[in-house]
């Protein structure tokens, strides 16, 4: 059972959320950068889309009146007098009882509001087109307006693009456009036994994992990482980190030092901090127990767990949301993929507590099934493993084996 301090994940969540006061500055760039950016406008075409009536099949552009009641025993006959080319306007009219031979894509001639398949018809003599099926008008066409309407919104604010929103960008001539400025993500490793990755370890150190996790994470997410370095566990050295990492970033991560102990610094740094507010120290969620949340100057400050496990679930669970908020996004399920699956094994929950269970997807005859990860939020193969996250309301003990489950897919 929880000591009362531990507030819930919801709850934690909300103080977090209620710090983000505004939506970041936008700014102003190409559409090729513009991949995975978020919108701070609504966009609205300038022109119609194709912008000019076209052909959706190879075939003949006719008047559709002039095929009316044909069929296979009884075909309409058409004098074929001219042929479309891709690429060109065609300089020339269809007549009643005249067609034209046209691609897939080429532009309608003047005069014709229908195209016959070429399955439907037959080319005789002096170009003589035996219609075998009557086309209505519209037919095997798009419409100039078809697709987009000049004035009519494309894409709305608070929208991630991507790369089919920035197709239809170019397919309208938008050369620029105005997304919400990145949100950068300071990130602070401390630890005594924490080395670079680059370097070789000695007994009781280990390589720094968690910068790398997060700094993936970050850029997924359409925000800019920024990794600060490996800092030992010296209270000043830690509190001028910190410092410049809320001066430089929006959000400031700082990874370890969460555990209650003479060694806690990071909960007693945000709070001695000049404009510094300690939000709360300990969460009821695992992995993740021991996440500290505060505001330095207006901005989140975050103080991850160091178990590998522990900092991506903090991170879906609290920073991510952080950053929708700074981007504007409308819905923070934007790009989040889940799957329902049954759960292979019963797995336990502790009462008042959100558990977040990693599992491994099979599909198997009769749908997706979930297969728990089992081990310490210390090892980072647990996150290598699992395709996904299964969570445990607080207010459910455990999930059965065979229950529908939803994976939330990394």
């Amino acid at each position: 059972m929880f000591e009362k301090k531990y507030i819930s994940q919801a709850e934690a969540l909300q103080l977090l959320i209620d710090t983000v006061k505004s939506v970041l500055p936008s700014e102003n760039i190409g559409i090729e950068k513009g991949y995975g950016r978020t919108t701070s406008s609504d966009i609205y075409a300038p022109e119609d889309l194709p912008g000019f009536a076209r052909s959706t099949v190879d075939g003949f552009a006719v008047r559709a009146t002039d095929t009316y009641g044909a069929k296979e025993t009884m075909p309409a006959y058409l004098t074929v007098t001219a042929e479309v080319l891709m690429g060109q306007a065609p300089g020339f009219e269809i007549n009643n009882g005249e067609a034209a031979k046209i691609p897939t894509g080429g532009m309608m001639p003047r005069g014709a509001d229908a195209v016959i398949m070429l399955e439907h018809a037959q080319v005789g003599a002096a170009s003589v087109l035996e219609a075998l099926k009557p086309v209505a008008a519209g037919e095997n066409v798009i419409r100039a307006d078809d697709d987009v309407k000049k004035g009519d919104p494309v894409i709305f604010k608070g929208r991630t693009l991507r790369p089919q929103d920035i197709g239809a960008l170019a397919g309208l001539g938008i050369t620029v456009v105005d997304v919400v400025r990145k949100p950068v993500v300071s990130i602070i490793s401390t630890g005594d036994e924490i080395v670079p990755y680059t370097e070789r370890i000695r007994p009781g150190q280990v390589r720094d994992i968690n910068s790398f996790t997060l700094a993936g994470l970050i850029y997924r997410d359409g925000a800019a990482p920024v990794r600060k370095g490996i800092f030992r566990d010296d209270y000043e050295t830690i509190r001028q980190a910190l410092s410049r990492a809320v001066d430089d970033s929006d959000i400031s991560l700082i990874i370890g030092g969460t555990s209650v102990g003479v060694r806690d610094m990071t909960s007693d740094i945000i709070a001695s901090s000049t404009d510094g507010k300690l939000l709360f120290h300990g969460v009821a969620i695992k992995p993740g127990r021991p996440l500290i949340g505060g505001v330095i100057d207006s901005k989140p400050v975050l103080g991850l767990p160091g178990h590998p496990a522990a900092v991506a679930i903090c991170y879906e669970a609290y920073v991510r949301p952080l950053l929708l908020r700074m981007l504007g996004v409308k819905s923070e399920n934007v790009f989040r993929k889940t799957v329902t699956a049954t759960l292979a094994k019963r797995v336990a929950s502790a009462p008042g507590r959100q558990d977040h269970i990693r599992v491994r997807i099979e599909a198997r005859e009769g749908g997706y099934v979930a297969i728990p990860v089992m081990g310490k939020s210390g090892l980072i193969t647990t996150l290598v493993a699992a395709d996904g996250i299964v969570i445990i309301p607080e207010n459910k003990l455990g999930i059965d084996p065979g229950e529908n489950v939803m994976v939330h897919l990394f």
